[in-house]
């Protein structure tokens, strides 16, 4: 049984891993706040980024596959059913 890819899939998992994205670098810089020695407040936007970008390909990567499964299982089952 072959199936075409389906793009929809796609546009959950991309969202979803920019929103984990985005609430990993506000995880981050959050935690790396501290005043400097003129009473500014510095943050490591470097380390924020870094953890931005592998949040949101951890969680893009998961969701899409998880979502690959889920679809097969289904089309699967409505196979069997016919």
């Amino acid at each position: 049984m072959r199936r075409s890819p389906n793009p929809w899939i796609a546009i959950p998992s991309i969202l979803l891993g920019l929103l984990a994205g985005a609430l990993g670098w506000v995880v981050i810089d959050v935690g790396c706040q501290q005043p400097d020695s003129a009473g500014q407040v510095s943050s490591c936007n470097g380390w924020a980024f870094a953890a931005a970008g592998a949040t949101f390909v951890a969680v893009t990567v998961g969701v899409g596959l998880v979502l690959v499964l889920i679809y097969r299982s289904l089309a699967e089952w409505r196979e069997k059913t016919k």
